[in-house]
């Protein structure tokens, strides 16, 4: 057991660390996607690197609700030490984009328990936790799809996601073009729902990347797979 007056202090030490590597031009463009913080995502993992994996320190630093701390809280944690309720309450707080996307990614993906909190969340009413529901099920698609009712999951697509919130429409639009890469069967139905939806059809996209366009993000894959 960590004693609480050094983790306090440990706690400290990386806040004023993190504090000093502020960059104000930082923090303008990541407040323009929802975050506010202003570390340099390269520092930031140097800052975590030589604590290793430490659970106790992770859980301190996430408790503080500090968003670079959270963000090296979940690359020092173990993701298999939380509980299902751990999971959840965290899902339901992780509110800026880059503390969700990496909590999402590399806790609760890694976690023995991802496939019980996917079913959970796919039907939360709270629009956030659903998305981590779909970027679940997105994986599980990919990866290990028996089981899984593909169609019924098109039909919702169908009828959900020209009218879903922003981080929600991103999940099932991730999900419709991962049935249609990975799933050959289907591939023809999830183009023609992106198709008729549209969704994300303008979204910009840097060249060399692919648009997140389901039509030709599907497109694309297939090809580039042979």
């Amino acid at each position: 057991m960590t004693d609480p007056i050094d983790l306090d202090a440990r706690v400290a030490a990386i806040l004023g660390e993190l504090a000093a590597l502020e960059d104000p031009r930082i923090r303008a463009v990541n407040e323009r996607h929802g975050d506010d913080h202003g570390v340099n995502l390269t520092r930031l993992r140097a800052v975590a690197k030589p604590l290793k994996t430490d659970h106790d320190l992770a859980l301190a630093l996430w408790a503080t609700g500090d968003t670079a701390a959270r963000l090296v809280a979940l690359l020092i944690c173990r993701p298999k030490k939380f509980d299902a309720a751990a999971l959840d309450a965290m899902i339901r707080e992780a509110h800026r984009p880059k503390v969700y996307d990496w909590l999402v990614n590399y806790v609760i993906k890694k976690s023995p328990l991802a496939e019980e909190l996917r079913a959970a969340w796919m039907d939360d009413p709270d629009p956030d936790v659903r998305s981590a529901g779909w970027a679940l099920t997105s994986d599980r698609v990919a990866k290990n799809p028996d089981g899984l009712d593909l169609a019924t999951l098109l039909d919702t697509v169908e009828v959900e996601m020209k009218d879903a919130p922003d981080r929600l429409q991103w999940a099932m639009n991730t999900c419709l073009a991962t049935i249609g890469i990975v799933h050959a069967d289907l591939r023809d139905r999830a183009v023609g729902i992106g198709e008729r939806l549209g969704v994300l059809e303008d979204y910009p996209t840097s060249p060399g990347c692919i648009s997140p366009y389901a039509p030709i993000w599907i497109r694309e894959m297939v090809a580039r797979r042979g």
